[in-house]
């Protein structure tokens, strides 16, 4: 059966596992569910081994959630309001 590039390019949705290589160099991974059973395509990025635009990217994103979470505006909440989901 052949199929059309245009319809591979319509089914493929990239997802990011993380797997964990052993001692053999074998890749061992989960994948959700919503992977059917096949062949895939596999890129390996090393953890730890990032790029300086990929860095920038990450702090960028630390920084931005840090002014808004230390907002106090953003405390409209007290340990008073409520119940543990819990309680009796």
């Amino acid at each position: 059966m052949v199929t059309s590039n245009a319809k591979l390019a319509n089914s493929m949705n990239p997802i990011t596992i993380t797997g964990q290589v052993d001692e053999q160099h074998l890749l061992s991974a989960r994948a959700p569910d919503s992977v059917p059973p096949g062949p895939v395509t596999i890129l390996v990025l090393p953890a730890g081994e990032q790029d300086d635009g990929e860095q920038a990217w990450m702090a960028g994103i630390a920084n931005q959630w840090t002014e808004e979470l230390s907002d106090s505006r953003q405390d409209i909440y007290t340990l008073d309001d409520g119940a543990p989901v819990n309680a009796p």
